[in-house]
């Protein structure tokens, strides 16, 4: 079931009514969510449901011991394993199994690894890196250890289950044990966001991805040189429509259940370098992996040098958290080895110099550096990465059957207008508010309507439902 099909608007208003009936009591709340969040996610596959049953349960078994023991950093080290291992199991056995092999071929040794089938669930990195933020939080006695139904509740919860934002305990479970009656404080804000949401993610990723993207990356050599260009620029938008507009989305049913969520974009592409690009771009995921990655492994602790190793480390690690595939990981590196070289150069020349100078020129040359990134991202594989880059720059001769110029226009006026349309939102949300009760539903229907006659057809899925 889709965040974005009528199946799901429905199920949701009829879960909203009886949600709020319930609103003088927080654990019945609680239990309506966890019971929603099961069946919406049984609705995908019943084994999802059966695998996330289990590991939450000797998870939320290993973190009592955890908090109960006087050793306990070996309960937090057996919780560790079992989350790298159950993520390994389901997301990277056929990713290891094929590089084992890969090398014994190239020993020049026979022997063939056994091969499984297994189902990767959706949203496993997601909820696994939820968990991993609890126990170390319990280790540290940052918060209580929360009781079952609370701490399934907080791996399962439904806006959050499938793509994130990554939540904290600290913030998530505080805020679902709770005794405090839950309200809808920002119900303007929320209705915007479901607004926004389906500009983004309904028509204007999903025209770019069917107009533009999809076709040119799937044969860039049939495509003209300048349309190859103007997909290069459209996937950037794309991605960055559809992961902020699923952001939008699922913000926005949560505060319509009286939960906040913690901000996942802020202008990314406004960012001056690679380090200021990722404080803006999956907020939730750079900051879990600084804590969880990159401090533990030592941080800058050590000296400059081993600090650029750690990132690095920390930096690969992010891109096979997307994906089991060598593309990830050269995605990965090339953000890792770009902050590197960037702490290289503060290091031998003055900080900032470029930013310092031209804030345009510095973000020109971060945006287009992320470009080339996002190519690998994209591509299907290394070789079909290497083929579209080979296509922008190769003269085929292809004629023009897109309208790359226009494309290429619309783009850079966006890229200009940045500074506006980042803070738009807001603006719009608070004219929002002025309207009385009866203005918003119709307003809302009205952009509902229009987006979905003006979108592609069908219920596109979000990209970060694969990772």
């Amino acid at each position: 079931m889709s965040y974005l099909s009528i199946e799901f608007a429905l199920a949701f208003v009829g879960f909203f009514t009886v949600y709020w009936g319930c609103r003088r009591m927080p654990s019945m709340q609680n239990l309506l969510l966890l019971l929603a969040s099961y069946l919406f996610y049984a609705k995908l596959d019943w084994r999802f449901a059966s695998i996330l049953a289990v590991y939450t349960l000797v998870q939320h078994g290993l973190s009592r011991r955890m908090s109960a023991s006087a050793s306990p950093r070996r309960w937090l080290q057996a919780s560790l394993l079992l989350a790298v291992g159950n993520l390994a199991l389901f997301k990277y056995f056929d990713f290891f199994r094929e590089s084992a092999q890969a090398g014994l071929n190239a020993l020049g040794v026979t022997a063939l690894l056994p091969a499984l089938d297994i189902l990767m669930p959706v949203g496993i990195s997601f909820y696994t890196f939820q968990s991993v933020s609890y126990f170390v939080s319990v280790y540290r006695k940052e918060i209580k250890p929360a009781a079952l139904p609370q701490f399934a509740l907080f791996l399962a919860f439904f806006p959050t289950l499938l793509a994130g934002p990554i939540c904290r305990a600290g913030d998530l479970l505080e805020q679902l044990r709770s005794p405090a009656r839950r309200q809808v404080a920002q119900l303007d804000r929320a209705l915007g966001l479901i607004a926004l949401a389906l500009l983004k993610k309904l028509w204007l990723a999903g025209w770019l991805a069917s107009a533009w993207v999809d076709p040119v990356f799937a044969a860039p050599d049939t495509f003209h040189t300048l349309e190859v260009w103007a997909a290069f620029y459209a996937y950037a938008l794309q991605i960055y429509l559809d992961f902020s507009g699923y952001t939008d989305l699922v913000t926005a049913l949560a505060l319509l259940l009286g939960i906040q969520l913690p901000r996942n974009f802020d202008a990314p592409y406004l960012a001056l370098n690679l380090r200021d690009f990722w404080r803006r771009w999956h907020i939730s995921l750079s900051s879990w992996i600084r804590d969880y990655v990159y401090i533990p492994l030592g941080g800058n602790r050590d000296g400059f040098a081993r600090a650029q190793i750690n990132l690095l480390a920390a930096m690969l690690l992010s891109g096979l958290w997307h994906g089991a595939s060598l593309k990830y990981l050269v995605w990965g590196a090339m953000h890792g080895l770009g902050v590197v070289a960037l702490n290289v150069g503060d290091k031998l020349w003055r900080r900032d110099a470029v930013s310092g100078a031209s804030p345009w020129l510095a973000r020109l040359i971060t945006f287009h550096y992320v470009c080339l990134a996002w190519v690998f991202f994209r591509a299907q594989s290394l070789d079909e990465a290497m083929d579209f880059l080979r296509a922008m720059f190769a003269h085929s001769g292809q004629e023009l059957t897109l309208n790359a110029p226009g494309l290429l226009l619309l783009l850079a006026l966006w890229l200009a207008a940045l500074p506006t349309l980042s803070s738009l939102p807001e603006r719009c949300f608070g004219r929002l508010a002025a309207l009385p009760w009866w203005g918003k539903p119709l307003l809302l229907s009205a952009i509902a309507l229009l987006v979905i006659s003006l979108a592609p057809s069908g219920i596109p899925a979000f990209i970060y439902y694969q990772f």
